[in-house]
């Protein structure tokens, strides 16, 4: 799962995969998982930094598309899941499970 990061004062995309061009040859291709730095405006990054030193924020891609040969990412605030949140999320997946499972036998 990539995540984006604040470093002196640019946005850096990281640990998320853009696959390189299949016609490209191996000379010109690029690394997959590479750290990548996206183009901002200083305003758009100061209010960034601002929500980001709050408790639990992290950035995060949501989108990514190609636009004139620019690979474009919409990144977005996303907060972490409580314990508690996790375990009834793990307990709706396994009950879904079971249903789709009880269902195919019929």
């Amino acid at each position: 799962m990539g995540y984006a990061l604040i470093r002196d004062g640019e946005v850096w995309l990281l640990n998320t995969h853009v696959s390189p061009w299949e016609t490209a040859g191996d000379f010109f291709n690029h690394d997959p998982r590479r750290s990548r730095k996206l183009l901002m405006r200083r305003d758009e990054i100061r209010k960034l930094i601002g929500k980001v030193e709050e408790k639990g924020l992290t950035l995060v891609p949501l989108k990514m598309y190609f636009k004139r040969g620019w690979v474009k990412v919409s990144i977005g605030l996303g907060r972490g899941k409580n314990l508690h949140d996790k375990r009834e999320s793990l307990k709706q997946k396994q009950d879904k499970r079971d249903v789709a499972r009880e269902l195919k036998n019929y």
